[in-house]
């Protein structure tokens, strides 16, 4: 495996990732921030992993998300 001391998301699962966002904003809060259906309707983690996994555009907003996430005052205390 090559190391990427640059990629803040090297090492964590886009399975983590999401996990997180929900219990931070709650499915609510991410449909309002990351607009895309798999959050608004009837959402799991399961059916957005499947729906993120390939939609390249999605997940991009979502990885973003998650760096705004870690990079604000809380997310130094959780790394």
């Amino acid at each position: 495996m090559t190391e990427q001391p640059n990629n803040p998301l090297h090492g964590i699962t886009l399975k983590a990732l999401l996990t997180e966002l929900v219990e931070r904003y709650g499915w609510e809060e991410l449909a309002n921030r990351v607009n895309i259906n798999c959050f608004k309707n009837d959402p799991s983690i399961k059916s957005s992993l499947t729906f993120l996994r390939r939609t390249p555009w999605a997940r991009e907003q979502v990885e973003a998300l998650y760096l705004e996430l870690i990079a604000g005052p809380w997310g130094k205390s959780r790394r």
